[in-house]
């Protein structure tokens, strides 16, 4: 057998491609890694919510419950019987007029029901002041007096039975006569208004008032129907007799402060469209404490029902810009006299700065810094030293020469009466730095302001309050260094910081 080819082993070594890096999938790796960070960083950014500024103005509203006090007197009858008015609640009625009838027997009532054609009816002047006297209710109704619906619910009753009565009074005297019944009939002693809402305040004066009244939990008001028995010497109706009427409520300490100096308010009643000025006086009740008093002149008839009643004082409303209360801060400015003020560059340069004082190993120098005013006083520029402007306290500043002095007069003009008051101990410390021309920046005062972010970073606004409630302030426009209508501001001043980029 011939000799065999012996077969090589042969060793398979796999090929390695060579890395081929694929630039475009490397930019877009990168790009997405930046995109994913950007959007983390900007989901974990603290947001700052944005406040348009607009014109306007706030509302106080003070609301009190006040107690009536009129010139009133109560009659009463002098035998008992079953009564029937003849005079409608808050109408007034002369001298000899027939206010109600007593029927010892109850013959009258008797006769009415068998005879419903000598009741009369309702006209449309009746069902309208029903309608109204309803409505004024609903308006005031308080559920936590719940008692009050039934007050109201006697007062119609009576007033229902009394417009009947009333329209029928022409004819009942002779169908009666006719019929035999006998009753007595009682006339007004005194002209005046009638009322038939009887409580135990008709012989009190203001000056016996106590924060006890105010209360309404005990209080009772009695309104005697038509139709129902009264005892002898019961109180039977009241007689007012004059317009003038007081209002006396209980009045804190800051509206002593802010009310105590005038001699008038106006306001307006709670349930009804009626506003009136009332001369305004304080009185000590018979508990020691103070109390306002409201006298009026007019309009006693509106409330002749009522012994409480609801009301707010009306105030003059300023005009101005309004913004939160939120977006109010203080921000500590220093202190520069006025007359230090200068033009920097050439002539026709409106730059405005300080001159300060430079040392150099040639000698003292000076150098025109140019910084942003944030407000002036009639003594002072308000300057921010935390802006990189070059200023620091304790560097000198030089009072210009005559031609780089800008016309100071000017700028007071353009303030206005926007001149809150400098801190005192402040102005003596800068009036002490004020040596001969040289004056060294360390005095410094606090402004009411807000950051203003028109220009995507903070910048701080000083205000002037006019008036303010729980939420907002409305503030003085038309000034300098101040804010505009349109304005945008940061809501809450503590999220932000003077300079600080705005990211909405």
């Amino acid at each position: 057998m011939g000799s065999q080819k012996k077969k090589k082993k042969r060793k398979i070594v796999p090929y390695r491609q060579p890395l081929n890096l694929n630039v475009g999938m490397i930019i877009f790796f990168i790009i997405f890694i930046y995109m994913s960070f950007s959007v983390y960083a900007y989901m974990k950014r603290d947001k700052v919510q944005v406040y348009e500024v607009v014109e306007g103005s706030i509302v106080n509203e003070k609301r009190y419950t006040g107690i009536i006090f009129r010139e009133e007197t109560t009659k009463y009858t002098d035998r008992a019987g079953y009564v029937n008015y003849y005079v409608r609640e808050g109408k007034r009625a002369r001298v000899g007029t027939s206010v109600y009838s007593i029927d010892e027997t109850g013959s009258v009532a008797s006769f009415l029901q068998e005879h419903p054609e000598a009741s009369g009816t309702f006209s449309e002047e009746n069902l309208a002041e029903l309608k109204k006297q309803l409505s004024s209710f609903s308006l005031t109704f308080d559920e936590q007096d719940f008692r009050s619906v039934y007050d109201e619910k006697y007062s119609l009753e009576a007033l229902v039975l009394e417009y009947a009565n009333f329209n029928a009074m022409d004819s009942l005297q002779t169908m009666m006569d006719q019929a035999g019944v006998n009753f007595q009939q009682v006339t007004a002693d005194q002209a005046g208004i009638v009322s038939y809402a009887i409580d135990s305040y008709e012989d009190l004066d203001p000056s016996q008032v106590t924060e006890e009244m105010f209360d309404r939990t005990n209080y009772a008001k009695a309104i005697t129907q038509s139709g129902n028995m009264i005892a002898s010497d019961a109180p039977v109706y009241k007689i007012i007799t004059s317009d003038n009427w007081s209002v006396v409520f209980p009045i804190r300490e800051e509206d002593l402060a802010e009310y105590g100096s005038a001699s008038s308010l106006r306001v307006s009643f709670d349930g009804t469209d009626l506003t009136a000025a009332g001369d305004f006086s304080t009185i000590t009740g018979a508990d020691g404490k103070t109390y306002g008093k409201l006298d009026f002149n007019k309009y006693m008839v509106q409330f002749v029902s009522d012994r409480f009643v609801q009301f707010e004082i009306l105030q003059d409303e300023e005009d101005g810009l309004k913004i939160p209360i939120s977006a109010v801060t203080n921000k500590t400015f220093y202190l520069v006299p006025l007359d230090y003020l200068a033009k920097g560059g050439d002539e026709e340069s409106s730059e405005t700065g300080f001159m300060k004082e430079v040392y150099t190993e040639e000698g003292t120098s000076l150098e025109f810094v140019p910084t942003t005013i944030y407000y002036s006083t009639d003594e002072y520029f308000y300057i921010d030293l935390e802006e990189d402007n070059g200023l620091k306290p304790g560097d000198y500043l030089v009072k210009p020469g005559g031609i780089n002095v800008p016309d100071v007069e000017d700028a007071q003009e353009a303030e206005g009466d926007m001149e809150p008051e400098t801190n005192e101990a402040a102005a003596d410390t800068a009036r002490a730095a004020d040596n001969g021309g040289r004056f060294q920046i360390g005095a410094n005062a606090s402004l009411q302001g807000v950051y203003n972010i028109n220009k995507g970073y903070a910048v701080f606004k000083q205000i002037k309050v006019l008036s303010e409630n729980d939420e907002f302030y409305t503030v003085e426009k038309g000034t300098s260094y101040g804010l505009s209508v349109y304005d945008h501001i940061a809501l809450d001043a503590d999220t932000v910081e003077e300079g600080a980029l705005i990211y909405q």
